[in-house]
């Protein structure tokens, strides 16, 4: 198991500082959400974290290694990584998409074996692709290349996961499932640190959010604590009604704050 500490990191391209100091943890067996306006530096500090950005000050430790100083097999071995944009190569099958999450163990998508072969088909059921796995990728849905790139980052099975908007083009059923397999991936002492922009869906799944804005993380906390309408509004700069119904969250917004 791997814990992620994020301390003080900044990031300027060109003349603009898109990280100011941005600090926050992932411990072992929590799901963490990070929230905040198109903008604001979510997807810089993913990257920042994994060392795809070069960082002016502060210090990243996955594990006790700065991803940033560890080949690029070791950093997909210790955190499995879902970027925001997933462009297709080449119209791989399913099966095959999601076996190149086990690339980083030695494994050839075209001849797995043992332990990577049950990775693959753990990630292939718990995404729900079964049924799709000898399918090209360049004939599915929106929401299903979204869950087989999912899959793919599952079968890693690294310690720690990164994932930028998973939900993104999927249906209300499967974000609840994706969010749901991210989960049950936190609590088998995994950690995971994702991106969302429902607040509402964060706080059902979330150990704690993160709450970042202007490239600075300001407010770090469970969604009872965090999750109220001076955040939306200091925020998004929205007005919002929020309501915890049992273990449901309902956030509505009227307008700009």
């Amino acid at each position: 198991m791997a814990e992620l500490s994020v301390r003080g990191v900044r990031v300027i391209l060109g003349q603009r500082e898109v990280l100011r100091g941005a600090s926050l943890q992932v411990r072992p067996g929590e799901l963490v959400v990070l929230l905040g306006p198109n903008g604001a530096g979510k997807t810089m500090l993913l990257r920042a974290i994994l060392g795809l950005v070069p960082r002016r000050d502060g210090s990243v430790q996955a594990g006790g290694d700065d991803p940033a100083q560890l080949s690029a097999a070791a950093r997909a071995r210790r955190l499995s990584y879902l970027p925001q944009s997933r462009p297709l190569a080449w119209p791989l099958r399913v099966r095959d998409m999601v076996a190149l999450g086990r690339f980083a163990h030695g494994a050839s998508p075209a001849r797995l074996r043992g332990a990577d072969a049950a990775a693959v088909g753990r990630a292939l059921a718990a995404c729900d692709l079964h049924a799709l796995a000898d399918r090209p990728c360049d004939t599915l849905s929106g929401g299903e290349l979204s869950r087989t790139h999912m899959a793919r980052a599952m079968a890693a099975e690294a310690p720690l996961l990164l994932a930028d908007e998973p939900t993104e083009a999927l249906d209300p059923l499967h974000q609840h499932q994706v969010l749901s397999l991210i989960r049950t991936y936190a609590d088998a002492g995994n950690g995971a640190l994702v991106v969302l922009h429902e607040a509402a869906l964060a706080a059902r799944f979330a150990d704690r959010l993160a709450w970042i804005r202007e490239g600075h993380v300001v407010a770090d906390g469970p969604p009872a604590e965090t999750l109220t309408r001076e955040r939306m509004a200091e925020v998004y700069g929205v007005q919002a009604t929020v309501r915890r119904i049992e273990d449901d969250w309902v956030v509505a917004v009227s307008g700009p704050a």
